[in-house]
């Protein structure tokens, strides 16, 4: 006996005997005597594999039992053959039409039912195998794109510590900063002025982008890097080539990698630009206002302030609420004026956030 379930529907006991006696041999079956109690046998174990309905029934008649079937998502898929003693083409036209798969006339012949019933369970067994293959592919493809995600994230926190480990005190840095930036943009993204911009793609990519805004480090000199003390204005011009460094070895990378990537373009909008300032005054380019990308603005705040209230060996950290009034101050002219009230008013959120991962070293 195969391991196919079937179920019978109809409201005539002979009908049921006889079918029962041509199927029985060969599968498990199942009887209902009507509509009502073939939809709960449907849902019931042993599922049926193939349902064969009267259409001819009282209170629920065939048509409306298969209605109720597709309806039903745990039934949607189960293959309903319908066996009636209306075999004229209209009638067989209507059933294929309400979704049956096919379509047997009474008197019912033995050969007839069992090559009908084996040709749609032959096609539902494609039919699933199909199914279980796509969804092992659809999981292959999510495994393999959540694997080059982690080596993505992997290789930009590996090239971002390493740049880190030029400026040692810089400690948890690259936590922070990129924490107070995601907390920026889930604050402003409703802002009318930001909301086109800051959905939920780009907040990801602007997040994971984020560690990369100081890789430029890597190509200033140690003397320079490591100074114990202010720089003059020699050496700050030096320093200050780290923004467009880090911009150009991110160009580079893209360029060879010969495709696009989301997150190495913010990237390189971040390295070079988060020195700029709203009022023009920053650096490498001297860009003003809303020529200066928005993932910029956001990590000039987040910077600015992360380089306030930690300790360096040529300043003591400066208290929270210090901090706080020179970025107030900073409104419209170091910053992005909106930029700037969202940290505002956020304030004991990114306090939180210096607090957490703070330097313990």
């Amino acid at each position: 006996m195969s391991a196919h379930t079937l179920l019978i529907v109809d409201d005539e006991p002979a009908n049921l005997a006889l079918l029962t006696q041509v199927l029985q041999p060969h599968y498990r079956v199942r009887a209902a005597n009507s509509g009502a109690r073939a939809l709960q046998a449907a849902v019931t174990p042993p599922h049926p594999d193939l349902i064969l309905l009267d259409v001819m029934m009282p209170d629920m008649d065939g048509y409306a039992v298969l209605t109720r079937l597709r309806e039903n998502p745990d039934t949607r898929a189960i293959p309903v053959i319908f066996v009636t003693a209306l075999d004229d083409d209209v009638n067989e036209e209507h059933g294929l039409e309400s979704g049956a798969v096919d379509y047997i006339a009474k008197p019912v012949k033995a050969a007839i039912v069992m090559a009908r019933v084996r040709s749609q369970l032959e096609l539902k067994q494609a039919r699933d195998r199909l199914a279980d293959q796509n969804s092992w592919l659809e999981a292959e493809v999510a495994r393999r794109t959540e694997e080059i995600l982690t080596i993505q994230d992997v290789g930009i926190h590996a090239l971002a510590q390493l740049a880190e480990t030029r400026d040692p005190e810089t400690g948890n840095h690259i936590r922070r900063t990129q924490e107070y930036v995601n907390l920026l943009a889930q604050r402003l993204r409703r802002h009318p002025r930001f909301q086109a911009t800051l959905d939920d793609h780009y907040i990801q990519v602007l997040s994971k982008s984020a560690p990369l805004h100081d890789i430029g480090k890597v190509g200033i000199p140690d003397t320079i890097l490591l100074k114990p003390g202010r720089l003059d204005a020699a050496e700050m011009a030096i320093m200050r080539r780290h923004a467009q460094l880090g911009a150009d070895a991110i160009a580079k990378a893209l360029r060879s990698s010969g495709r696009p990537a989301d997150f190495l373009n913010v990237a390189m909008e971040i390295a070079r630009w988060h020195h700029e300032r709203w009022d023009g005054g920053g650096y490498p380019d001297g860009l003003a206002g809303e020529a200066i990308p928005v993932s910029a603005r956001l990590m000039a705040i987040a910077d600015v302030f992360d380089a306030l209230v930690s300790p360096r060996v040529y300043k003591d950290a400066m208290s929270l609420d210090a901090a706080r009034e020179i970025i107030a101050r900073g409104r419209g002219g170091h910053f992005d004026p909106d930029v700037a009230e969202a940290f505002l008013t956020d304030f004991d959120a990114f306090a939180a956030i210096a607090g957490r991962f703070r330097d313990t070293g």
